[in-house]
C-alpha cells in the first residue's frame, strides 16, 4: 500500500478546486487551533505543511494575528492560496524536502504529514525541528494507531499511514519536543487524532 503515498501529490494536483470546494468554511478545528496559539508569542509566524487551499486553517491563523507562511507539493492549491490570501508567503515545495533556512513560532500539518509513507514520517521530525524557533509549538494529525489505510477521494484512493503512539513520543522527545496534549479520534474534532507539542 505504501506505493499510495507516491500518489498523494498527483491526486491534489488533479484535484485541487474539488478539495477547495468540499472542505469549504467548515471549521471543527479552532478549539485546538486556539490551544496551539496559545503556546505562541505575539505576532508569531506560523509553518503550515501542506496547507491545502489555505481555507479554513491558515485563514483562522491569520485573522488571529498569525503571520503565515504556507507550504503546498500542489502548485494548484498555492494558486489558490496566493488568490485568497495575497499578503502571506505561499510555496510550492515538498515537505519531505524543506530547508527554508528559518525558524517558526509554530508548525502546523493538518491533514497532510499523515499522507506520508512510515520513513518519510520518520524523517520529518528533522525537518520539524530544523524549522522550529525555540519554545515552538508543533501540531500534527496522524491516525490512532499503527498502520496504513485507504481512503478515496473524487473517485481515486487515498492513502493514509500511522505509526504507533510511543514511536511518535520517542521521535518527538529524540527531537527536542515535549508532548503538551493527545488526543485519539477526538470527538469534538471530526475524530480526528491530534499532537500539541513544544519545543525545548
Amino acid at each position: 500500500m505504501t506505493k499510495g503515498a507516491e500518489r498523494i501529490i498527483g491526486l491534489y494536483r488533479r484535484h485541487a478546486h474539488i478539495w477547495a470546494q468540499r472542505r469549504g468554511d467548515r471549521l471543527v478545528e479552532a478549539e485546538w487551533l486556539d490551544r496551539f496559539k496559545e503556546l505562541l508569542p505575539p505576532r508569531p509566524n506560523v509553518l503550515d505543511l501542506g496547507c491545502g487551499s489555505g481555507k479554513p486553517i491558515a485563514r483562522y491563523l491569520i485573522e488571529k494575528g498569525c503571520e503565515a507562511t504556507g507550504v503546498d507539493s500542489a502548485p494548484e492549491m498555492i494558486a489558490l492560496c496566493r488568490e485568497s490570501f495575497p499578503q502571506s508567503d505561499w510555496r510550492v515545495a515538498d515537505m519531505r524536502e524543506l530547508s527554508l533556512e528559518r525558524r517558526f513560532d509554530g508548525i502546523i500539518a493538518w491533514d497532510s504529514f499523515f499522507h506520508l509513507g512510515f520513513d518519510d514520517q520518520r524523517r520529518m521530525f528533522p525537518i520539524f525541528r530544523a524549522h522550529a524557533a525555540p519554545g515552538a509549538a508543533l501540531m500534527f494529525t496522524s491516525g490512532p494507531a499503527h498502520g496504513e489505510a485507504i481512503g478515496e477521494f473524487a473517485g481515486e484512493l487515498l492513502y493514509h499511514a500511522s505509526l504507533a503512539r510511543d514511536e511518535y513520543e520517542a521521535l518527538l522527545r529524540a527531537n527536542g519536543f515535549e508532548v503538551v496534549a493527545h488526543m485519539v479520534e477526538d470527538p469534538t474534532c471530526g475524530r480526528h487524532t491530534i499532537w500539541l507539542a513544544q519545543r525545548r
